[in-house]
């Protein structure tokens, strides 16, 4: 049974950093594609930024370019959201999401999700 439970998220100040984790468990199935998504109040969910099970391919959102970092820890089971810049459009609750590697998913989709954590930007 997979299981992501994702942390870090807070109340920070317009132009603050963050950094989120997400703690997997359960990879027996791997390797494993892995991959932040957030989703505003009334809005369905959206990409956020991915890596690839090696992490040598990572993929971002453009509002996020240039300012998230998305890595991930393969011997601790975990990734990580590094979030600088932060604005109040950032604002969203952020979820960490994981999916096989060799199975077929369309582009940007997944098969195991966490909770999500709320992140708050204040202007």
């Amino acid at each position: 049974q997979v299981q992501l439970v994702e942390s870090g998220g807070r109340v920070v100040q317009t132009g603050a950093s963050l950094k989120l984790s997400c703690a997997a468990s359960g990879l027996t199935y791997g390797p494993y594609d892995m991959g932040w998504f957030r989703q505003f109040p009334r809005r369905a969910r959206e990409f956020v930024a991915s890596v690839t099970s090696g992490g040598a391919t990572t993929d971002y959102a453009d509002p996020v370019k240039g300012r998230f970092t998305v890595f991930k820890d393969d011997d601790q089971d975990a990734l990580y959201l590094q979030m600088n810049e932060l604005k109040p459009e950032d604002t969203a609750v952020y979820y960490c999401a994981a999916r096989r590697t060799y199975v077929y998913f369309r582009p940007r989709e997944y098969e195991y999700w966490g909770q999500g954590t709320q992140v708050t930007v204040h202007s």
